[in-house]
């Protein structure tokens, strides 16, 4: 039986806006710092913990993903069950203990351990912060804030690789783990000061197995719910292949290391303008058109970086515009995409944002390692995967609305 639907009504920010969306911003920001700043140190880790497949450096990008993408499905009922508050203050403090450990680690496996750790605990953060924003808003205005969240948000992806490499310039690769730490340390003291609890009290939920399956029951049966979720899970497969792969894109295919930074910067700042471009239209427009119609220029540049890719004239400078183009779209989609999985599941904003963060997270980061594993020293392992991405994402949409997509309702 489906459990009763809360209206949806925006009830607004327990604390001013402005600083609202800044925090939401910078608790996503946590997880993309933890893998982020990680990149300029690659070679560095490898060449201290003995890793000889330069493949395999990958993976302390694609555990952590994986971490933060299975430990959701245990975040979502404990957020329904104790609010939003309290557990981002527990897992907070988690995830500065497991940057710690990986700071002190002397092997590959016990860092790889570290690091899906680090995940697993910074996963709450995901999870609750989606929850809250929910709580207060919903539909279209839930889609602004994200979007305003994530344009802050995009300031993580230019200046953490910049951070990381300076970071190199005065210490090693382990005290990028213990800036990390520290920066969650400092999360947990915003909000110990200044965040109250968000969550209703009529939409407390015990954790027991029955309600529990119940929530994801609901979660899954939804066919919002489920087809966006779908849908964000193949476009995140595309965006972990291309953090796991792109230091070695720029170091093996193109032969420029020290670029790296740049292209993080571009592709980062023409995804903080795609979102401020939905902020300010998707009122007006709606999350479906926008977030479909992002999807399909996604497509239609994939198509073309590809050609561009198999006829042999793809260039540094290719790549770097049509890579941050294709991110735009992906940006503009996803923002969209979550507002419309989250549209029926306020009255289980935890357990739903677990459930769609488990599948859509797990799937894609599983899916990027194929894409990262896949290197070949070109780009077109990469180009594929968000081709890929692309097709998977609007079939997807399609089927989940019956065929009727670029809607302006919702």
């Amino acid at each position: 039986m489906s459990l009763p639907h809360s209206p949806a009504v925006d009830r607004g920010a327990p604390i001013h806006r402005r600083e609202f969306i800044a925090l939401v911003a910078s608790l996503m920001a946590m997880a993309a710092l933890g893998i982020d700043t990680m990149l300029p140190a690659l070679p560095d880790i490898g060449r201290t913990l003995a890793v000889e497949n330069a493949n395999d450096r990958q993976y302390v990008i694609t555990v952590f993903g994986v971490g933060f993408g299975v430990a959701q499905l245990i975040h979502g009922p404990i957020t329904d069950r104790f609010g939003r508050r309290r557990p981002l203050l527990v897992v907070l403090l988690l995830y500065a203990a497991a940057n710690v450990l990986a700071a002190v680690a002397q092997s590959f496996p016990l860092l790889l351990a570290a690091r899906f750790l680090g995940g697993a605990c910074v996963a709450g953060s995901r999870v609750a912060t989606v929850a809250m924003v929910r709580d207060c808003y919903s539909g279209r205005s839930m889609a602004r804030i994200m979007s305003l969240a994530f344009m802050v948000f995009m300031a993580v992806p230019v200046a953490a690789p910049a951070l990381g490499a300076g970071i190199l310039l005065v210490g090693d690769w382990r005290t990028i783990f213990w800036v990390i730490g520290g920066a969650a340390i400092l999360l947990a003291i915003w909000i110990a000061l200044r965040l109250p609890e968000t969550q209703h009290p009529e939409d407390r939920r015990p954790i027991r197995p029955g309600p529990i399956i119940a929530g994801w029951r609901e979660a899954l049966g939804d066919r919002l719910s489920l087809g966006y979720t779908i849908a964000a899970a193949g476009l995140t497969g595309a965006l972990y292949g291309y953090l796991g792969s792109i230091e070695q894109v720029m170091s093996d295919t193109f032969g420029q290391p020290r670029l790296l930074i740049v292209v993080f910067a571009t592709t980062a700042a023409t995804m903080a303008v795609a979102n401020l471009v939905n902020s300010r239209v998707v009122m007006r427009l709606g999350t479906r058109r926008m977030g479909h119609g992002a999807v399909a220029a996604l497509l239609v540049l994939s198509t073309a970086h590809l050609v561009l890719v198999l006829s042999g004239h793809e260039t540094l400078w290719t790549f770097g515009i049509v890579q941050a183009l294709t991110l735009a779209c992906f940006a503009l989609s996803t923002s969209n995409f979550s507002s419309l999985a989250m549209e029926r599941m306020g009255h289980i904003a935890g357990t739903a944002s677990s459930v769609q963060g488990f599948l859509s997270l797990t799937v894609g980061s599983t899916l990027g390692m194929v894409i990262g594993q896949s290197f070949d020293g070109t780009t077109a392992p990469l180009t594929i995967g968000f081709l890929a991405a692309g097709i998977v994402a609007l079939v997807a949409a399609a089927v989940t609305e019956r065929g009727r997509l670029f809607s302006t309702a919702g």
